[in-house]
């Protein structure tokens, strides 16, 4: 901009001192606009290219003066000292705004210069100008892609930085509280490989658009990169304002995105940092609302942390962690399998159960399946525990099957341990060691994994039907939104992610969705199972649905198999009381 202003103040100054000798038609030929003026300040004469940056004809401002051209955005002192400038030194250049015919402002660099006689008498006054605004607009551009991020329109990570860095400065001598979120949308990178990058655009946009409803115009929200966004919540009085903005935020993307002709669900992990309880600048407050994000994302997704103390201690405890976990796979003890019921509600029959594992270590205490599940399918630890939980559940399968209950038994299959080359031949292998049938168990796997070399996958599904396997399909609803699938595959069991269960009885959106779930299902010769179910009106509504299968904590917590074999032993007499 500095440039085109030099370069035009030298060329209007030339022009300036042409003005009282040129004619006519060189005037005409000028690119920058021209307008003559008497000494009365009346227009005597323009260019055409005056006609064309303001769109006046020329008789239409002959005889009249300037401020036809005003635009308002300039006060009077403003022109008062122009003219005091032209006055005592003959001439004022600068940048001005007027309006065009039409109405629009515009900016323009102005020069204005006397015209004077042979004997050096002012006769009148030349203006030349030309019109700024396309290098306004590119200005205007180049700022805004410096500050904005261009596909969901918030600002970016330098913008956010900038503006948090400001806020910081000013709230030091202010008893102010800020909390900072930082906020990694869950399985995305699922829907860009399935869907591709256009749909994902459009998710990150729809995203970003719910998000701001939340947020008040103090608040700094940005696109941190890639599915990463990151928002500061300013002026809080309490950290738990921070909490519910959180809740809010994980409760407003539970509800489906429809993009084009696809319904996807999506879900967050979010880290939160206060200020100045945590730090007192951006980079220590961001890298703390990050460390939060991934212990929530670490310990089940879909859910928020505050950065607490013990969060700097991660690393070490990963490095324990993997140390511990190759020991008890290695001496396969400290595993146990726990079971919870599976209840046919109309029957009121326990026809099967869950098996879920649970380690215990005598350095690391009880350790959550949302943490050792993902760093072994991390590693690949997952492989090898997958084959430990498979032989244990085998074993406790001959127990319940001595006392009498012989029911199929459901077993989680880690999508990378599905795709290994030797997955049917390992499973096959364990099944003959300990001389039991396929059709006592049902193998429960996800979305992800099923829709990974769809080719492939259907030759192994169909040869584990072949086998006897049972094949359900687990948290259906929180993935894909393709369900061309269901008639491909061929599943036995849809199960409908818990995260539909928790507000079916209060939100209407819910209920339809698993209404619509069920009946589905059915028309496709597929039973449905609820879990994560709690409550006794989730019950009788889900009962109401016609929903086959019901598990949650309503009728049990998972619990080891010598409890289990108690839960069953007590339903029977229960029903045989009834």
């Amino acid at each position: 901009m500095d440039q085109h202003i030099a370069r035009n103040t030298i060329h209007t100054e030339h022009l300036a001192k042409l003005c009282q000798y040129i004619t006519p038609k060189i005037l005409d030929s000028i690119s920058e606009g021209i307008m003559i003026t008497n000494l009365k300040s009346q227009i005597i004469d323009v260019n055409p290219a005056f006609e064309f940056v303001t769109g006046y004809k020329k008789e239409e401002v002959i005889g009249k003066k300037p401020d036809v051209l005003q635009s308002g955005n300039h006060k009077k002192d403003f022109y008062q000292k122009m003219w005091a400038s032209i006055a005592s030194e003959g001439e004022w250049q600068g940048e001005i705004w007027n309006r065009r015919k039409t109405g629009d402002v515009y900016p323009e660099w102005l020069k204005i210069t006397k015209i004077t006689n042979d004997e050096d008498t002012i006769i009148g006054y030349c203006g030349i100008f030309s019109d700024l605004s396309d290098e306004k607009n590119v200005e205007s551009e180049l700022k805004k892609r410096a500050t904005t991020d261009m596909l969901t329109g918030v600002s970016n990570r330098f913008a956010f930085t900038e503006r948090m860095n400001v806020l910081l400065s000013t709230s030091k001598t202010h008893n102010y509280q800020h909390a900072v979120l930082f906020l990694d949308l869950d399985r995305f990178k699922q829907v860009n490989d399935t869907l591709g990058h256009a749909i994902g655009d459009q998710l990150l946009v729809e995203v970003t658009r719910r998000i701001k409803t939340l947020l008040k115009n103090k608040d700094i929200f940005a696109r941190y990169g890639g599915d990463e966004f990151v928002l500061t919540f300013t002026d809080i009085h309490h950290p738990r304002e921070a909490l519910h903005l959180g809740e809010k935020i994980i409760q407003l993307l539970e509800s489906p995105f429809y993009i084009h002709t696809h319904e996807l669900f999506i879900t967050a992990s979010i880290g939160i940092s206060v200020y100045p309880h945590d730090g007192d600048d951006t980079e220590t407050l961001l890298n703390k609302a990050d460390i939060a994000m991934y212990y929530a994302k670490d310990h089940g997704k879909n859910q928020f942390s505050f950065y607490f103390d013990d969060l700097k201690t991660d690393a070490k405890r990963t490095f324990t962690l993997d140390s511990e976990l190759r020991k008890a796979i290695s001496n396969k003890n400290e595993f146990e399998i726990y079971y919870q019921p599976k209840v046919n509600y109309q029957k009121q029959q326990i026809i099967g159960m869950e098996a879920l594992v649970r380690w215990h270590n005598e350095i690391l205490g009880n350790v959550s399946p949302g943490e050792f599940i993902p760093y072994a399918e991390e590693t690949g630890l997952i492989i090898p525990l997958s084959e430990i939980i498979l032989e244990k559940v085998c074993l406790d399968a001959h127990e319940l099957i001595g006392y009498g209950y012989k029911m199929p038994i459901a077993i989680n299959i880690s999508s990378i341990h599905f795709h290994q080359p030797n997955f049917i031949t390992s499973i096959q292998q364990i099944l003959e060691r300990n001389n039991l049938p396929a059709n006592h168990f049902e193998l429960e796997l996800t979305e992800r994994t099923i829709m990974n070399n769809e080719k492939e996958t259907t030759r192994k599904l169909i040869l584990l039907k072949h086998m006897g396997f049972k094949l359900s399909l687990d948290d259906f609803g929180t993935g894909y939104s393709s369900l061309s699938y269901l008639v491909e595959f061929p599943l036995d069991c849809l199960k409908i992610d818990q995260s539909f269960i928790k507000q079916i009885c209060s939100v209407s959106d819910k209920q339809a969705i698993v209404h619509a779930i069920i009946q589905m299902a059915h028309r496709l010769q597929m039973s449905v199972i609820a879990e994560g179910v709690e409550q006794r009106d989730q019950v009788k509504l889900l009962g109401e649905m016609d929903c086959d299968m019901i598990q949650g904590y309503y009728y049990s917590k998972p619990v080891p198999l010598d409890e289990i074999m108690e839960f069953l032993e007590f339903w029977e007499l229960e029903i045989e009381g009834k």
